[in-house]
């Protein structure tokens, strides 16, 4: 690499964070820090276009056609974008980089491909020069032990018992053999000679990682086809990991690093538990981005290879899940997972997959390792055929094409040429996703049946959620909205419980309450349109402070139960509101309170509700 290429390269990433930083900070160390990826992750948070038209929705077909339709043709006898559904999927690499006729002659193709690819290998070298001890140690094992075993750790306070129920085992130990420089070693499981057994309680959730992982989803003939060098094989400043040295092969023809064979298996893996254990979506996901981050901090693979695994794993996956042969199967897994592992949790010891802030971050600077937008930013979401199913345990009360429109609003800009395959497959934000819609782009009905428990009984969407739609509650189940939303459609809550996490949680708009709706703010929840409840409605407010308040820029029409829950602040000030308005049209059919002191009382005047 050119000098001035090693400079434009620094000066375009001073705002990376040192990857031993991720371990050794303390949260609020952290957040501060990663104030320097806002951009990155602010562009991974919605698309770059939204849309109201239904046909926004609908797939589009790669060079190969649809993945979930051709993925057995991901076999080492088909090397093209046409022939190869996994080189496809991955063919947008082929904007900066075209193999060559052997595994060192490919060629960078233009200024965008050479900074490109000049970045890709400059981040190795920077992540394997400044990796610490620990980090050495578990990127070892993270090459060494059986991927599905390394995708356990997602699995949180529900993978002592997986382990246990699922006789999963490891044959090497948590730790850089003496000899490990000069001999390699391999995982050989449990003493069946498997990572875990098809035959045990959790059996059908092992088959499902097994059948995820099956005969059509290896990265080699992916490998073979595009010939791009492992980073050490590009510069001699990439420092690998001495004790892998021995797992490196001597035909480097059959050893490309695009796209990283151990992300994707990682991937695979994470993404079979994450359907079987929706309860550890996004804990799977990030621990899956940990896995194939590792194998750029050993030196065995490069950011673009790393993201080529992801890329192809959620589609492999995607397709798997898809296919009417496994219907059962994961049935049968999700099923063994509610009835045995989610029964059976242990105390574990809090790690940074708890932290939802620190993965978030994690993931999404992640998804691009800070490369820049050389291509065309203004290319609308695609949403690949099938890719809803990544979603059906996770938001089960949501339909297939609900699912869709998720996706579609939490999905990665364009621009990331490596990354625009035509399908879309390489632009899924599944961790965003997981936390329901980043925007409402068509009028959203939610229906939520709190007698089938887990996520039909309760949810929590995260994002902050913008666009023109509107939110419908039916049902019984209780959601939460927990963004600093924007959308303007209105709310209406028909059934069950929809509870304000946040001061505007519900957008810019008016709200119709016909069930149950509960403010649990800590300061004002803003509604700026008008607030009419029904006969039927009940308004809980959560007074816990003195600025706490529902704050209605339009008019009440008042309706139904209004009730002041004091438990967290028995001594409001006299005087103190606790709810106003331009207008109070009409009346509550009763005001109730709940640990308020004795002696105050609550009065409704025509534009206010006041402690008194």
């Amino acid at each position: 690499m050119s000098s001035l290429c090693l400079f434009f390269f620094v000066m375009m990433n001073l705002k990376l964070i040192r990857e031993e930083d991720f371990f050794s900070m303390k949260r609020s160390k952290f957040i501060k820090q990663a104030g320097a990826l806002g951009a990155a992750l602010a562009m991974t948070a919605t698309p770059v276009m939204a849309a109201t038209d239904p046909a926004a929705i609908e797939p589009v077909p790669g060079p190969h056609g649809y993945f979930v339709d051709t993925y057995k043709t991901n076999a080492m006898e088909n090397q093209s974008p046409e022939s190869n559904a996994v080189v496809g999927v991955l063919s947008p690499f082929l904007n900066i980089w075209e193999p060559g006729s052997s595994w060192d002659n490919g060629t960078k193709l233009g200024e965008d491909g050479k900074r490109l690819l000049d970045q890709n290998i400059f981040t190795c070298i920077t992540m394997t020069q400044n990796r610490t001890l620990e980090q050495e140690v578990q990127a070892y094992l993270t090459d060494r032990q059986n991927q599905n075993w390394s995708a356990l750790d997602g699995l949180g306070s529900y993978e002592t018992a997986f382990k246990n129920w699922a006789n999963a085992k490891t044959s090497l130990p948590d730790a850089i053999p003496a000899d490990a420089e000069t001999k390699k070693y391999s995982d050989k499981g449990n003493e069946n000679g498997s990572w875990a057994d098809e035959t045990s309680s959790l059996g059908s959730m092992v088959e499902l990682v097994n059948t995820v992982r099956g005969p059509h989803a290896s990265g080699n003939p992916a490998k073979v086809y595009f010939q791009y060098m492992r980073p050490f094989r590009w510069s001699s400043d990439v420092s690998l990991v001495p004790a892998l040295k021995p797992c490196v092969s001597s035909n480097p023809m059959e050893d490309g690093g695009f796209p990283s064979g151990h992300t994707n298996a990682g991937y695979l893996a994470s993404l079979s538990l994450a359907y079987a254990v929706p309860e550890q979506f996004k804990e799977c996901l990030t621990n899956a981005s940990e896995i194939g981050n590792y194998r750029i901090i050993a030196g065995m693979h490069s950011p673009m290879d790393v993201m080529g695994g992801r890329t192809m794993a959620m589609a492999l996956a995607a397709a798997a899940l898809n296919d009417p042969d496994n219907a059962q199967l994961k049935a049968d897994a999700r099923k063994e997972a509610e009835e045995i592992l989610l029964k059976n949790p242990s105390a574990k010891e809090v790690t940074y997959y708890d932290d939802e802030e620190l993965n978030a971050i994690r993931y999404n600077e992640r998804m691009t390792y800070n490369m820049p937008q050389t291509g065309d930013p203004t290319q609308p979401m695609r949403v690949p055929k099938g890719a809803e199913v990544l979603l059906e345990t996770r938001f089960p009360y949501l339909n297939a094409d609900q699912r869709r429109w998720v996706l579609y609003s939490t999905g990665l800009p364009s621009g990331y040429v490596f990354l625009d395959d035509a399908e879309g497959w390489g632009r899924l934000n599944l961790y965003e996703a997981g936390d329901g819609y980043g925007s409402f782009d068509t009028d959203v009905t939610v229906t939520m049946d709190g007698s089938k428990g887990g996520f039909d009984a309760f949810d929590q969407w995260k994002n902050d959620i913008a666009g023109e739609g509107s939110l419908t509650k039916n049902g019984s189940g209780t959601l939460e909205l927990w963004g600093n939303n924007s959308y303007t459609g209105g709310v209406h809550v028909n059934g069950g419980t929809l509870t304000a996490a946040s001061p505007y949680a519900f957008g810019y708009s008016s709200v119709d309450n016909h069930a149950a709706i509960t403010e649990n703010v800590n300061g004002a929840l803003n509604i700026s349109g008008d607030f009419t409840q029904g006969a039927e409605g009940d308004l809980t407010l959560k007074i816990s402070g003195p600025e706490d308040m529902l704050a209605v820029g339009g008019i009440v029409n008042a309706g139904g139960d209004l009730i002041l829950d004091f438990t967290n602040y028995s001594q409001p000030a006299s005087g103190m509101t606790v709810l106003t308005a331009d207008q109070i049209n009409g009346s509550f059919a009763s005001v109730k309170t709940v640990g308020l002191a004795d002696g105050k009382t609550v009065e409704v005047t025509d534009q206010a509700v006041i402690v008194k």
